[in-house]
């Protein structure tokens, strides 16, 4: 295989994925030399514990890939999270435009002819497939879907309604993603904030062919809230806010009661007081667990600890090269 620099890195996160990617591969594969575009895949195992990593370890070995591309295989330690995996995938991406996909199926690779004319004739940075339909989806997905969108553009001032981390990426776009420091990833808020001339494509999302999404609801809360506390501070001025409200509230109280207790009309009771307690209370107890969620992301970001371990590497024209072990700082990037 030719050694030149491959136009296009295509990034795919894995977690539990052996029943799709290699279709996925393939379909890639059949799109890119219908393109022909120099292309390179990369496939990051995010820790799975099915057998992703035994599937890779086949296809790097398949003859196919030796002809316009190259397949590059990373396994993750363990499950860092599908933000880690991009950005392990980003790292070790040298195409001079990178396409994120999920291996699902779920981003239709149709589009990649379409993202790639776009970046070099409208010569755009960032080619963004925005979701036109979600596809099939619980009630409750939906909802909680609308009501992160919602607050995380209320809060921060991001509108990142129908988005998805299916991207293409100029260069540019890429280096600049891995000068950025922080541990505590959220890509699609980091790819907004950096700016850059963009445009975007819309897709249906079609149906999973196979298996089950590794998103379960705990997970998706738990980067909703991970995603509000790092690029928004309002949740702290609310706490100083309501802190003031119910100084203000209090005062009012403590006069009234006191005109009150002077005229001989107070009334002995204690439901107010109860009331007032309960009130007061929850309220000190949410401020104090907002308080938290910073200090914690403070805590994460001050240990400097690396985004990401590689446990192993395949490539296909190197298929023994499998036992390499490296970790990654969050701010090394390969120049």
């Amino acid at each position: 295989m030719s050694q030149t620099t491959p136009t296009v890195s295509i990034v795919l996160p894995a977690f539990n994925e052996c029943l799709n990617i290699p279709a996925m591969v393939q379909v890639l594969q059949d799109e890119m030399r219908h393109q022909e575009i120099p292309y390179e895949i990369i496939v990051v195992d995010d820790g799975s514990s099915d057998d992703t990593w035994a599937v890779l370890s086949r296809l790097g070995q398949e003859p196919g890939f030796s002809e316009k591309g190259r397949l590059h295989c990373l396994q993750l330690s363990r499950n860092f999270g599908k933000e880690s995996a991009v950005f392990a995938g980003l790292e070790a991406a040298k195409g001079q435009a990178v396409i994120i996909m999920d291996c699902d199926l779920q981003h239709p690779p149709e589009l990649i002819g379409e993202m790639v004319r776009l970046w070099r004739q409208s010569h755009v940075d960032i080619v963004e497939a925005v979701k036109s339909q979600r596809g099939k989806e619980s009630l409750i997905k939906r909802l909680g879907s609308a009501l992160f969108y919602s607050l995380f553009r209320m809060l921060s001032g991001y509108d990142l309604k129908g988005s998805s981390d299916y991207k293409l990426l100029d260069r540019a776009v890429v280096d600049a993603l891995l000068e950025m420091g922080e541990r505590n990833l959220f890509f699609r808020g980091m790819v907004q904030w950096l700016g850059f001339k963009r445009h975007t494509l819309t897709f249906v999302v079609p149906e999973r062919k196979t298996g089950v999404s590794g998103w379960p609801t705990t997970r998706l809360v738990k980067m909703a809230v991970q995603a509000i506390t790092a690029y928004s501070f309002v949740p702290l001025r609310l706490v100083a806010v309501t802190g003031i409200l119910f100084l203000i509230g209090a005062m009012f109280l403590a006069s009234y009661t006191l005109i009150y207790k002077m005229l001989g009309l107070a009334v002995s009771g204690f439901t107010t007081v109860i009331l007032l307690q309960l009130v007061i209370g929850s309220i000190c107890i949410i401020s104090i667990g907002v308080t938290g969620e910073y200090i914690a992301r403070i805590y994460e970001e001050v240990k400097r600890r690396p985004r990401y371990v590689i446990a192993r590497r395949n490539t296909s024209d190197n298929p023994n090269d499998g036992q390499q072990t490296k970790s990654r700082l969050s701010n090394t990037t390969a120049r």
